[in-house]
């Protein structure tokens, strides 16, 4: 099978985790040492999520005094440099010494017209006091919303639309490459709203999930995973009635719409239930006809 894994949840970076690079290695090689049994039958791409880490590289590049701020599209590429250097060393590690590990610097077209840009959504950096909040609000001009009892920067999360790089994609795949792509939603660029152009990088930070969703349908996969810190998708959660989903069809899981387009499987579950959520028989999968259950 061609698999599309995202990965999220306890992947990286959990909420307490220090943002060291010594924790994102620990974390890393946990899903590498799930990720790797798959690679001798299976054609695997990897996504994955950079919202810590952008920030965190946002605010080192603040207090470089007497330099503009790095914009976000420049920080995406570089959490994707950051990020795919440590899985691509670990999955390397654990794979024969011929297996070839490739990360791509990926751009994806968004819209300049998104109304994300008017609303943003997506949190980026570490949680921070209402006081200190407000502060960087203030100095700053960020924008920020409650996450939990904390609050965290929030940017604009534009839909993707098209990836650039989807050929060398798809001609390392063909010659037998594990490809760590589109990270952190990959790099936000546009062209002008009015007439021809050059190509702009945005002040964004694309949905890591839905770009790995486009990623999926452009290169005909068979199953998209969306690795997590939960073994599935629950109704009625944190209630005595709670019980997990095994298979739901894309109408009943807004949002996921991979199955509904491609008719492939996409599926949701824990980081170490990997092998069981490929096998069927762990996580919630997405099916298009199939009932909840």
């Amino acid at each position: 099978m061609r698999i599309v894994i995202a990965l999220g949840g306890n992947a990286l970076l959990r909420r307490s985790d220090p943002m060291t690079t010594e924790v994102q290695r620990r974390n890393v090689a946990i899903a590498a040492r799930a990720i790797a049994p798959l690679v001798a039958q299976h054609s695997i791409l990897v996504v994955h999520g950079n919202g810590p880490q952008v920030g965190l590289l946002s605010l080192q590049a603040e207090s470089y005094h007497g330099a503009e701020p790095y914009p976000l599209d420049v920080l995406d590429a570089g959490t994707q440099g950051m990020i795919g250097y440590l899985i691509q060393q670990e999955l390397r590690s654990l794979l024969p010494s011929q297996s070839q590990v490739a990360t791509l610097l990926t751009m994806i077209m968004v819209d300049p017209g998104d109304p994300a840009f008017a609303n943003p959504t997506k949190f980026v950096g570490p949680v921070y006091a209402k006081d200190d909040a407000d502060a960087l609000a203030a100095e700053k001009g960020w924008a920020f919303r409650p996450d939990g009892a904390a609050w965290r920067r929030v940017v604009p999360s534009p839909e993707p639309r098209r990836i650039l790089e989807i050929e060398p994609i798809t001609w390392l795949l063909e010659r037998g490459a594990v490809v760590i792509c589109a990270g952190g939603g990959g790099i936000p660029t546009m062209l002008p709203a009015s007439g021809p152009g050059e190509l702009v990088g945005v002040e964004a930070v694309i949905d890591k999930d839905l770009a790995g969703e486009l990623l999926a349908e452009d290169v005909r996969a068979d199953l998209y995973l969306m690795a997590t810190d939960v073994d599935g998708v629950y109704l009625d959660w944190g209630t005595p009635q709670q019980r997990r989903l095994d298979r739901v069809t894309p109408a009943e899981l807004a949002g996921h719409q991979f199955a509904a387009k491609t008719g492939g499987r996409a599926a949701i579950g824990s980081l170490a239930d990997i092998a069981g959520i490929v096998a069927g028989t762990a996580g919630t999968s997405v099916i298009a006809g199939a009932g909840a259950g």
